[in-house]
């Protein structure tokens, strides 16, 4: 089975990702020590199946389970068993980071994470602290801070192996932890709030295996960390901040705080010199709406970025779908009687769409894409080789664009 040009997915690369994982679940049911996994006909997705398949987040169980190990038959190519390996790894490390408790993952954990996973790969990896932050005139981006006890961190990461070209840059939100701040969400399922730093966790994750594949391209990460509570200190409804560009908002909802600290650090992408910028968030509950958990919608300003990344997706089995970046969505968020621009739409509807058009005041990258998660943060069973919980999703999409960047 090759590409379904309808489902948009490669059916063969997917069904052998299932055959992987159920192999690997039986070992499990078995509890045996190891298996050994031949390559049906694709030994990259192979391995991507029984390595997604082979994980369970239990950090902080008293009682945990063991997991087998995994090989490949001796038939199998070792290069792409490798490869798919690495993939499924660096999505699992996506997953874990977004399953662990806000107690734990504070934004500082978060980077100390970073550090420990990336350390002895070619990662340039720097820390900026909130001062640092406030020289550069990011008050977008410390506006969502001013009302959390933990101090916000903005963590930068650079590789470098694509000699003299423009790096690409991946800016994740990194929330991690949002009860909506003064517009604080309903209390029920505030819980898996804890992932709503999945955009931090997948572009880290993706700097992991682009990183251990050693791919020919210059990669920067960007991630602004913070928690958005309700406190004395919390930026109000109504209130006007000024981003790093000079443009003034009004956050009439201070539960739209992904697009205010992405807004600061796509600015500062603008000043790496970009060959593309690509911000990923959960950023809006109308995404999960409007797409479910079928796919990543995607908001570009370049049709080719767009369509080189949905091949990749079809690839992956990781699907993306493009949604309007039109000028009547960005039209709506210069509604404000204060401001320059408004942090929500005063008129309903679209509102992933309107929340891109937003961002697009914050980068003059000619391609620049915007991957809104929310929709797929999550697992209840739709993708046969994951458990439930926390998806990871798309790290395996974004690897394959970047190296298909690398061309």
């Amino acid at each position: 089975q090759g590409v379904d040009k309808e489902e948009e997915i490669h059916k063969g690369r997917e069904a052998v990702r299932c055959a992987a994982a159920a192999g690997v679940r039986a070992a499990l049911d078995m509890k045996a020590g190891e298996v050994h996994i031949e390559d049906f006909g694709d030994s990259e997705a192979a391995g991507e199946g029984a390595t997604l398949a082979n994980w369970v987040y239990q950090q902080f169980k008293k009682e945990k389970k063991t997991l087998p190990v995994i090989g490949r038959l001796e038939e199998v190519d070792s290069l792409g068993w490798e490869n798919g390996l690495v993939l499924g790894r660096s999505q699992n490390w996506a997953r874990e980071l977004m399953e662990a408790p806000a107690n734990f993952l504070t934004p500082t954990q978060f980077c100390m994470e970073a550090e420990r996973e990336l350390a002895g790969l070619p990662v340039e990896l720097v820390v900026r602290e909130e001062e640092w932050a406030r020289e550069l005139g990011m008050g977008s981006f410390l506006s969502v801070s001013r009302g959390s006890v933990e101090p916000p961190k903005f963590l930068e990461m650079k590789y470098n192996g694509g000699g003299d070209t423009k790096p690409v840059v991946l800016v994740g939100k990194g929330v991690t932890f949002d009860t909506g701040g003064i517009s604080i969400k309903p209390s029920g399922k505030m819980d898996a709030m804890r992932a709503d730093m999945g955009g931090a966790a997948t572009v880290t994750a993706t700097m992991k295996a682009v990183a251990t594949m050693g791919l020919q391209v210059n990669l920067v990460v960007l991630v602004p960390l913070t928690e958005n509570m309700p406190d004395g200190a919390s930026t109000k409804p109504g209130d006007v901040v000024t981003a790093m560009n000079g443009v003034t908002i009004q956050v009439d909802n201070t539960d739209a705080e992904g697009r205010l600290i992405l807004a600061d650090a796509l600015c500062y992408a603008d000043t790496l010199q970009p060959r593309l910028v690509m911000d990923v968030a959960t950023l809006t509950g109308a995404m999960s709406v409007a797409l479910g958990t079928a796919a990543t919608g995607v908001f570009s300003n370049k049709v080719e970025d767009f369509t080189m990344l949905a091949e990749c997706g079809t690839l992956t089995g990781d699907r993306v779908w493009r949604m309007p970046l039109w000028q009547s969505y960005k039209d709506k968020m210069k509604n404000s009687p204060l401001a320059d621009l408004n942090n929500i739409s005063l008129t309903p509807g679209g509102g992933s769409c309107t929340a891109a058009g937003f961002l697009s005041n914050f980068t003059t990258c000619p391609s620049w894409m915007h991957l809104d998660i929310a929709g797929v943060m999550s697992n209840e069973g739709e993708v046969k080789y994951l458990g439930k919980g926390m998806s990871g999703r798309p790290t395996r999409t974004m690897v394959k664009f970047v190296e298909r960047l690398t061309l």
